[in-house]
């Protein structure tokens, strides 16, 4: 549901503005028109500011000199690794060379390339084979002169002079890794600053959004303020007693639908699903709230996604770990929501016949009137001889969702724009909607005969004049005529997609289930006839295989419901998401 909301006009002298942003937002109900830009220089310093805490915060520029430093550091490791082939360079020998008027070329070639001959012409020394190469030292009496012999490469470092170097830098690694620690410890500190600053924007902006009024604005102007701010009606008996209290002038009205900030209210169930409405938009104030549909419907389709009863018992574990050792945390703040998918997983994966990857139905210590309630090919058998009862089930699903669209969307459309205005998605809720309850009673013996034709002839005809003839009353009805032929076009070919896309939710299901079941072969066949110690690699391959399947199957049991939410069933039903969430001035 959506909160009822009420507008008031505040009218408060200039000198007065700052007691009274300072007590709307101690009030913390008022959300008061403001900019979302930086106004000023202030603003945008405020906000410079509260982006910087921010960036601390995240910890970003840490992580990326940290990564930085391990890099430096595998780089050397591989750099001493190869200069210690090269040994210990003696400094004095070196130097007795350099005076002699010698120096060292360091050469490394193919092993195929090398001659063994080179040793009896030049002052060759062999220091060892790396890669298929052979590395050695030329003593070159002429250094004006390079030595003719191929694979010449730079002198390496020393072996301490790298080491040092190396050593240094994860010195420097370990210092990165402390600050990150410490950065942990003061992210509550952190985010009460970042807060305060935005807090002190907020408040900013909400003064810097006061409009000048009156017949003598200009002379008046820096001496009046005039805000505009929405509050929640539950609140207006306290909010108005306050405001009375106050060195201002005010009057409400009731809220409009084009520019009311939009506050959610359902029950604890739905409302832990809000944060879905949130990802994709808000409703128009006024507006039907999708949440009530879209909480049972994303349960329902994630619990089919995952398909085993002992995957929903562990969401369910989690939740209570989320809750008493994360309370505070955001994802911890999540362990309802996860608490209820969980529970939905764990009903619908024992219908489903699936406990973490074994079939319930074929299993003898199960009850029978347990495996009765099962939907499954050896219970229900194939639907019409050809089709899993389950893919059957998921498509039934999703015929309903989508012709529940279709009413939502007819009754927001009516409530909008009246009945005439409405006739065109009358037409096709009738004959999508109707067609379907038709079929249903006709396949369950319910209608049949003339009744049943005279029902679908009437559907037709009632159905037709919505969506070619009264489509736009008004309108030249051959403009009518092809506008619906059009309709008819995009609709058919929408609806047979959007029907087909719920599929998936049979897809995934089965593939977690199969994905299980293999692991649990696996681990049987690791295990053994007659098992000793293949008890540990048994246990290892049902903890690891089933924890990397758990996660997979999370990933998409999110996504794919989302989809269907999102896509197919906020599309027929018209919704758009384009209001504004209710966000009061507060100093929290």
């Amino acid at each position: 549901m959506i909160t009822k909301m009420t507008k008031y006009t505040l009218v408060s002298l200039n000198e007065n503005t700052g007691a009274l942003i300072t007590a709307l937002q101690q009030m913390g109900v008022m959300d008061i028109r403001r900019s979302h830009k930086c106004v000023d220089e202030t603003s945008l310093e405020m906000m410079r500011k509260a982006e910087s805490i921010k960036e601390v915060m995240s910890g970003t520029a840490l992580k990326a000199a940290q990564a930085a430093k391990r890099a430096q550091v595998n780089a050397l490791a591989k750099e001493l690794e190869a200069a210690k082939i090269w040994g210990v360079c003696d400094n004095t020998a070196l130097n007795e060379l350099a005076r002699e008027g010698c120096t060292l070329e360091f050469h490394a070639i193919s092993a195929k390339s090398y001659k063994e001959e080179w040793e009896e012409q030049y002052a060759i020394q062999t220091i060892g084979k790396k890669d298929g190469k052979v590395l050695f030292v030329v003593v070159n009496s002429k250094p004006e002169e390079q030595s003719p012999l191929p694979g010449l490469i730079e002198k390496p470092r020393s072996v301490m002079a790298i080491q040092l170097e190396m050593d240094a830098a994860q010195t420097e690694t370990a210092s990165i890794g402390a600050k990150l620690g410490a950065l942990a410890e003061m992210q509550d500190e952190l985010k009460a600053k970042y807060n305060a600053v935005m807090a002190q924007l907020d408040a900013y902006l909400a003064g810097k959004a006061s409009v000048l009024e009156g017949e003598q604005a200009e002379q008046l102007k820096g001496y009046i303020n005039v805000f505009e701010g929405f509050a929640p009606t539950e609140h207006r008996a306290e909010l108005e007693a306050k405001l009375d209290a106050m060195d201002l002038y005010w009057w409400s009205e009731e809220a409009k639908e084009d520019d009311t900030p939009v506050k959610l209210r359902n029950n604890r169930f739905a409302k832990e699903f809000e944060v879905f409405t949130g990802m994709y938009g808000m409703p128009v104030y006024g507006e039907f709230d999708p949440t009530p549909v879209l909480a049972p419907f994303f349960l329902l389709f994630f619990s089919i996604c995952m398909g085993d009863a002992g995957y929903g018992l562990l969401l369910m574990a989690i939740a209570m770990v989320l809750k008493f050792k994360m309370p505070q945390s955001s994802l911890g703040k999540m362990h309802r929501l996860v608490f209820f998918l969980g529970a939905g997983t764990f009903i619908i994966g024992l219908f489903l016949g699936t406990f973490f990857g074994i079939s319930l139905f074929n299993q003898d210590w199960v009850p029978q009137w347990m495996k009765s309630c099962m939907i499954v090919e050896g219970n229900v058998g194939k639907v019409a001889g050809k089709f899993d009862p389950q893919m059957v089930m998921s498509l039934g699903i999703g015929i309903f969702h989508i012709c529940l669209a279709m009413i939502v969307k007819t009754a927001c459309s009516t409530k909008r724009n009246g009945l005439l205005g409405s006739l065109s998605t009358w037409g096709w809720t009738l004959l999508v909607v109707g067609g379907v309850v038709t079929a249903a009673l006709a396949v369950f013996g319910v209608l049949g005969g003339d009744a049943l034709k005279w029902v679908v002839i009437g559907l037709a005809v009632v159905s037709g004049l919505g969506i070619y003839i009264f489509n736009k009353p008004g309108r030249n009805p051959l403009l009518n005529i092809g506008a619906g032929l059009w309709d008819t076009y995009n609709m058919m070919t929408g609806l047979l997609g959007d029907v087909l896309s719920y599929i998936r939710l049979y897809a995934l299901g089965l593939a977690g289930g199969m994905l299980g079941g293999a692991f649990n072969n696996l681990g049987t066949m690791v295990l053994g006839d007659n098992p000793t110690w293949t008890w540990v690699p048994f246990i290892l391959i049902l903890i690891l295989g089933h924890t990397l399947n758990l996660a997979m199957s999370c990933l998409g049991a999110f996504v794919h419901p989302l989809r269907l939410n999102f896509v197919e069933y906020f599309k027929n039903s018209g919704y758009e998401g384009r209001g504004v969430k209710y966000q009061p001035l507060t100093n929290k």
